[in-house]
């Protein structure tokens, strides 16, 4: 776990705007999953009785993963794309202290 970079995304959605937000979202992990192997976890998850938020966790290989995921044209899109559809951002900045879960060499 030495060295990875997290960070967890609290978006709050514009009303009637989570299947535009799902649909940029799917269209950004078919970029994260063909292009970025230093993005080792990237998941958006529903929030149970919150139909208007979605929580992202992301792990990165480390703070170089990281700054080439936010480079990469499909992760642009996204960021001009979520104006649009998104009231709020929350980011918490995360550092692994222990754990089980994906680490490299596993």
């Amino acid at each position: 776990m030495a060295g990875q970079f997290g960070l967890s995304v609290r978006f709050t959605l514009k009303e009637g705007a989570a299947e535009a937000f799902d649909a940029l979202v799917a269209e950004t992990l078919a970029g994260i999953r063909a292009s970025e192997p230093g993005t080792l976890v990237y998941v958006n998850h529903l929030v149970e009785g919150q139909p208007d938020q979605r929580i992202f966790y992301e792990l990165y290989r480390d703070r170089a993963a990281f700054d080439e995921h936010e480079r990469q044209p499909h992760t642009r899109k996204f960021l001009v794309g979520r104006e649009a559809l998104v009231d709020q951002v929350e980011v918490d900045w995360l550092t692994a202290v222990d754990g089980k879960g994906y680490a490299e060499g596993e």
